[in-house]
């Protein structure tokens, strides 16, 4: 396919220059209209002079009005309707005059015709002319007033949405941070200095990872399993062998891309009402597959699940009086507003709870493949990304009530 050397640019990006071009090739179009008529007519040639002064005269004339336009396309509309009605006229008549005058001189001697006939001959063609110039005006910067309008207000959603993301995006939850701070905390006053300085470090690592991040980027599941291995890395110096993690991501999946930091918040959740509570732990998988044209995630546990009084079941419906779920605040309600901000309908956000126990919350999005260059760094498929060394040991310390 062979690429323009250029980039075209829209006709009206340039009021100014587009006026000046429609005015000549207007203008122009009723000079070459009348000159052929005039030679269809076996006029003589000298009559194209009066042509042309003719349609100079229009030319000026138009350049007036469209002063006066101006100014009233910024009032009222029974203002600009009034006005511009008596101020055609006058410049109907004015055109009419001189053209009248203009062919006395011309046809003197030869037609027996009064001022004011010829007035009222031409006045209907230049009233013709200079209402059909009017309307094209109004018509045209109407146009733009509208296409300026929804530009401005295509402009103003995506910045909402984008300041609507920033705050989903940023909802980090103060349970975690609190936690992990008060772990290093305790570490450091048991003078456990490596372990608190390997959980200072990981817990800096992921936050920068976090902060750096466009709110409304996407990235792949490699780079997602990246960034969950950071944060699992800070949980397992706190739950040690009572956090197992299983992550079962194909191949074909793993340059697939979905908004950053989606999953973070679900495998926090797991944690805490999985994990957390029980004293033997829990297993936390997540699995990325292609179905179709489009990637399926799952986040599970083997946690007790949801704690509500109409029993287990699956659905992807409201929330609201599911006890696991209340107390988590922000999390899944977050994570459901984000995927409808980056993909309307054509996503699926469900919950299942099955009756022997457990949560899983499945995630589909259309498949879209990451450019190469979003994939530099990645040299191998997410499901053979290691997960964090076992961490060190340090002291069990209890999380903080939701």
């Amino acid at each position: 396919m062979v690429m323009l050397p250029f980039r075209p640019a829209p006709f009206f990006d340039n009021k100014n220059a587009a006026f000046w071009n429609l005015q000549f090739a207007g203008w122009g179009g009723v000079f070459a209209l009348r000159a052929v008529s005039a030679m269809a007519n076996q006029a003589p040639w000298d009559l194209l002079l009066v042509v042309l002064v003719q349609v100079v005269t229009g030319f000026a004339i138009s350049l007036v009005l469209s002063v006066i336009y101006r100014q009233l396309m910024q009032r009222t509309a029974l203002v600009t309707l009034g006005t511009t009605a008596v101020v055609l006229a006058l410049a109907v008549g004015v055109y009419a005059g001189i053209d009248a005058w203009l062919q006395g001189i011309y046809f003197s001697g030869t037609r027996e015709t009064t001022f004011a006939q010829r007035i009222v001959g031409l006045a209907f063609l230049d009233g013709t002319l200079l209402g059909a110039w009017s309307a094209l005006y109004y018509a045209i910067n109407f146009f733009l007033q509208v296409e300026e309008q929804a530009d401005r207000l295509e402009r103003l959603e995506a910045q909402a949405t984008s300041a609507q993301l920033a705050m989903l995006r940023y909802q980090l939850n103060p349970h975690f941070l609190f936690n992990t701070l008060n772990s290093i905390s305790t570490l450091v006053l048991l003078k456990q200095t490596e372990p608190a300085n390997a959980m200072l470090t990981r817990l800096s690592a992921f936050l920068r990872h976090t902060l750096v991040s466009e709110p409304g980027s996407k990235v792949t599941i490699a780079q997602e399993v990246e960034t969950l291995n950071l944060y699992l890395g800070i949980e397992r110096m706190r739950f040690e062998e009572r956090l197992r993690t299983d992550f079962q991501v194909e191949p074909e999946a793993a340059n697939a891309c979905l908004p950053s930091m989606l999953l973070q918040p679900l495998v926090e959740n797991a944690i805490k009402y999985a994990v957390s509570p029980q004293e033997e732990g829990a297993s936390i998988t997540l699995t990325a597959q292609l179905v179709g044209q489009r990637l399926r995630v799952a986040v599970s546990d083997s946690g007790p699940g949801l704690r509500e009084s109409g029993g287990g079941g699956s659905g992807s419906g409201s929330l609201a009086g599911v006890g696991r779920t209340v107390s988590t605040g922000v999390g899944l309600a977050n994570i459901r507003d984000r995927l409808q901000q980056a993909y309307g309908e054509e996503h699926r956000f469900e919950i299942r709870n099955p009756p022997e126990g457990g949560f899983t919350v499945i995630i589909e999005i259309p498949f879209e493949a990451a450019a190469p260059r979003e994939t530099q760094g990645v040299e191998r498929p997410a499901s053979a990304i290691p997960a964090p060394a076992t961490p060190l040991r340090a002291p069990t310390i209890g999380t903080t009530a939701a």
